[in-house]
């Protein structure tokens, strides 16, 4: 036997003595009985790293796998941080869940090593969405919360989220202080898990967080909005029809092959709705509600809910529906708040669109702008509204202090019908923006690898071999993010600004892309390099939006197939 092999079933089998459960004991087990070096090494290769997304992987045995052991040393790790914080000691941690498998068993773990330190660890009732867990953290005055869930990834995924007493996501140092911890963690032997000690909510912290999310809406506004919705399978649908049905609107036609909680996402590839093919039960849905009884809006959330999407009628789409990119949500929502006079900073992550900034100055209201996440959204002073362009939208700062898919339906849910009552759409309301700002539009390159050494070889080749054009436009400045800049902490990223083609002339030239924007990251919770691209385009009025569509739409495929090459990916 290869000494590499020897080690490794050595070192599996030392997990093995502590596993304290029944399914991946026997998982390495047969593994081990094998001599299964690639599996082996898959899994015992280095450990799950605890960072600001706390943790997230595939489940299975072994340190590189979501499994209890990991879990139960994350919670004692994150123990170990609290207690020695004074405001931490002996302090109340809300745990949620949602319903992928193993989602429960890992919140339980967590509560009961959370008891055996001396804490005060609350489950709530049942699989609920992430926004209810945010909630509750600061509604109940918690020194901390959890959320074991994998958002929208595939269904072998699970994860674990960790928030401070304020309600939002670690950012650093807190990281680190807890990966310490859990690094410092012994046998698991010596970790106490008492059988009680804890307590589980009842269904009044729901009830507490639809009374405050129905507050995001303005009284006696219009409600007469027909909607389709998807939860994907996941555990947004009790809560988001209870939160409809509060409010007023009439209930949302559910998509009934979607409509149970299942962690097998059986109808989807994959449980996000950004995904190819991910919205075509929901669109069948309501084409099958026909002509007279047409929905205005179709919607659904990610598996924990705490994201949005919006597809709106387009005839000229295939099958007569298009999702709404969330930039463009984002706006609407931005201009819907700012009709509502509300005040205080709009605030956007730095791969979303530049348009939240032009609105906010528009209605003269303080912008600001930070590293993708909401654990640095969530952060910015004064905060009245903050999204980013993956589909999460933050309305309601000082309720959840996180993107929440329930209150921007809601909030969506009221805009699309405000505008039905005076006979407009989103649609048109989308042209306006346009022509009042610019046409913004948006798209992505997205490359998802095997190896996430290809990631870190295209992005040393960015930077050693920066672009000077790209898509016909120059390369006015290129910021290496990993040096952070005035505003911006350092990340993993690359961000190139691109001027007008000055050598343009002639008919049609008031309708060439003035000004673009690209930024390049590693994806923090996906084997995905991501590419964020953006152009701008005047328009003078609304019979010019079609051209500078079509301007706009030729530039993003330039720009798409010239960073393609560039990346060599």
């Amino acid at each position: 036997m290869p000494s590499e092999t020897a080690d490794l079933i050595r070192r599996a089998r030392v997990w093995l003595d502590e596993d304290p459960d029944p399914e991946t004991r026997a998982e390495l087990a047969r593994l081990i009985e094998a001599d299964d070096a690639e599996a082996l090494s898959e899994r015992f290769a280095g450990t799950l790293r605890f960072g600001t997304a706390g943790l997230r992987g595939e489940l299975g045995a072994g340190p590189m796998r979501m499994n209890r052991a990991v879990v139960i040393r994350a919670a004692a790790g994150l123990a170990g941080y609290l207690t020695k914080r004074p405001e931490g000691a002996g302090g109340m941690v809300v745990i949620g869940y949602d319903a992928r498998y193993r989602s429960f068993d890992f919140a339980r773990d967590t509560a009961s090593v959370l008891a055996g330190a001396g804490l005060r660890p609350v489950l709530l009732p049942r699989p609920l969405p992430t926004p209810v867990l945010a909630f509750a953290i600061r509604h109940l005055g918690a020194v901390a919360g959890v959320a074991v869930t994998a958002s929208h990834n595939p269904p072998r995924d699970n994860g674990y989220k960790v928030y401070l007493g304020d309600g939002s996501q670690i950012v650093p140092p807190a990281d680190t202080g807890i990966a310490t911890e859990i690094a410092a963690v012994g046998p698991l032997s010596g970790v106490p898990m008492p059988e009680s000690g804890w307590e589980t909510l009842g269904e009044e912290i729901v009830e507490a967080y639809l009374a405050r999310a129905g507050q995001v809406l303005t009284a006696g506004s219009p409600r007469g909005v027909e909607t389709v919705y998807t939860p994907l399978h996941g555990v947004g649908r009790d809560t988001l029809l209870a939160a409809f049905a509060r409010a007023g609107f009439p209930a949302p036609t559910v998509v009934p092959e979607q409509g149970e909680p299942d962690p097998a996402f059986p109808t989807v590839a994959f449980p996000n709705p950004e995904e190819p093919g991910a919205m075509d039960l929901a669109f069948a849905a309501a084409r099958s509600r026909g002509e007279a009884s047409a929905p205005d809006i179709v919607i659904a959330n990610d598996p924990d809910a705490d994201r949005l999407a919006v597809a709106v009628p387009d005839p000229s789409a295939e099958g007569g529906w298009r999702m709404l990119r969330g930039d463009e949500v984002g706006a609407l929502l931005a201009t819907h708040l700012v009709h509502k006079r509300a005040g205080g900073t709009f605030a956007a992550s730095i791969v979303s669109s530049s348009l939240l900034s032009r609105i906010a100055a528009a209605a003269d209201l303080p912008y600001d702008e930070t590293l993708t996440g909401f654990k640095w959204l969530a952060r910015v002073e004064g905060l009245r509204y903050a999204y980013e362009e993956a589909l999460g939208y933050c309305v309601d700062p000082e309720g959840v202090r996180d993107k929440d898919g329930i209150t921007a339906a809601l909030l969506f849910a009221e805009l699309t019908a405000e505008l039905k009552a005076t006979g407009r759409t989103v649609s048109d309301l989308l042209d306006d923006i346009a022509v009042e700002y610019g046409l913004h539009a948006t798209d992505q390159l997205s490359v998802r690898v095997e190896d996430l050494a290809e990631i870190t070889a295209a992005m040393r080749r960015l930077r050693q071999e920066p672009p000077i054009t790209l898509a016909g436009l120059s390369v006015v400045s290129a910021e290496d993010l990993t040096h952070g800049t005035d505003r911006l902490p350092p990340t993993d990223g690359l961000r190139y600004t691109l001027g007008e083609d000055t050598g343009r002339s002639g008919p049609g030239a008031e309708h060439s892309v003035r000004q673009a924007r690209v930024v390049v990251r590693p994806s923090g919770t996906e084997p995905k390099l991501k590419c964020y691209l953006e152009v701008v385009v005047p328009v003078a009025s609304g019979t010019e939006l079609a051209e500078a569509r079509q301007t706009a739409a030729r530039a993003l495929q330039a720009l798409r197939r010239d960073l393609g090459r560039a990346l060599r990916l």
